[in-house]
């Protein structure tokens, strides 16, 4: 059975060297993390075998965005890793899905409904999509479930809808994650610990309220227990 871990760390460092020192320096010995786009982009998947190396399970979070083939292609690629996460965008498309589904193999596979840094305005001037936020979000969900997804990356705000709408069990990670003393940044539909436990999300992901903070193991231990 295909399970999330209830916390990964986002490494989102400039390279190798500053991630596993931030690792290194604060005992975060095994922890789930997250690679994304910066980090992978520059060192490539010799950083998640680092990783897995020293016993970290991995999220490879890349969001994979193309032709039904070619994403096809990729997922069987990024799944030769032996991460435990990876994901796809929604707006792919539904035969998208399909494929990059069915390549994952054992590999949790989410889609991507809407960043949180997308606001309704901007979904509906920018973007051209006509529908509020959680509308699309919902629609590109169930199609996601339609499609063979394990779950979505969404924001707290919309884990409850999805939750009470979808027919399986079907995950929903969130990113997102923020203390209540800290900065929103570029986050826009950003939640605290404790409200993605209340409303029901499989998953989260923090960044840096943790890489950032002055004891990073201390507030990550605090947020695992938080969502117990």
């Amino acid at each position: 059975m295909k399970t999330l871990r209830p916390l990964y760390i986002a490494l989102d460092f400039p390279g190798k060297k500053e991630a596993l020192e931030f690792l290194e320096a604060h005992n975060l010995e095994k922890v789930p993390v997250k690679v994304g786009m910066q980090l992978f982009y520059k060192e490539g998947p010799a950083i998640v075998r680092e990783l897995r190396k020293r016993g970290h399970p991995v999220f490879l979070d890349v969001k994979v965005h193309d032709i039904p083939a070619t994403a096809e292609g990729a997922v069987k690629s990024l799944v030769s890793l032996d991460v435990e996460v990876l994901t796809v965008h929604a707006q792919g498309g539904k035969e998208m899905m399909k494929r990059a589904g069915r390549a994952a193999g054992d590999t949790v596979i989410l889609a991507v409904t809407q960043l949180t840094s997308v606001t309704e305005e901007m979904l509906n001037r920018e973007l051209g999509i006509p529908s509020s936020l959680k509308e699309n979000v919902m629609n590109l969900a169930l199609q996601a479930q339609e499609s063979g997804m394990d779950g979505v990356v969404c924001s707290v705000h919309e884990a409850k809808m999805i939750n009470t709408r979808v027919k399986r069990e079907f995950f929903t990670l969130t990113p997102g994650i923020r203390l209540e003393t800290e900065s929103k940044h570029d986050q826009k539909r950003a939640a605290t610990p404790e409200e993605a436990k209340r409303e029901g999300a499989t998953a989260i992901v923090v960044g840096r309220a943790v890489t950032e903070a002055d004891n990073p193991k201390e507030i990550y231990e605090a947020i695992r227990r938080e969502i117990g």
